[in-house]
């Protein structure tokens, strides 16, 4: 995850996470002031990210948040 947050942080975004009791993970992910608001993919395609991204983890995916703009 730690490739995906320096990536989006050089598009002006902050990607954080949190993990729920079930091993799930639900992804942040927030805009800065000077965020690209085209440099976002869309919903579905971030969701293939993270999913694959934590493929090799114990982990899963619950769902991502992104900015109110995306």
């Amino acid at each position: 995850m730690q490739k995906f947050r320096d990536v989006l942080a050089a598009d002006g975004y902050t990607l954080g996470w949190s993990v729920t009791e079930d091993d799930r993970v639900i992804v942040r992910i927030e805009a800065g002031a000077e965020a690209c608001a085209d440099c976002l993919v869309p919903l579905p395609v971030m969701e293939a990210i993270m999913s694959d991204a934590l493929g090799p983890t114990p982990y899963t995916l619950d769902h991502i948040v992104l900015p109110a703009s995306a």
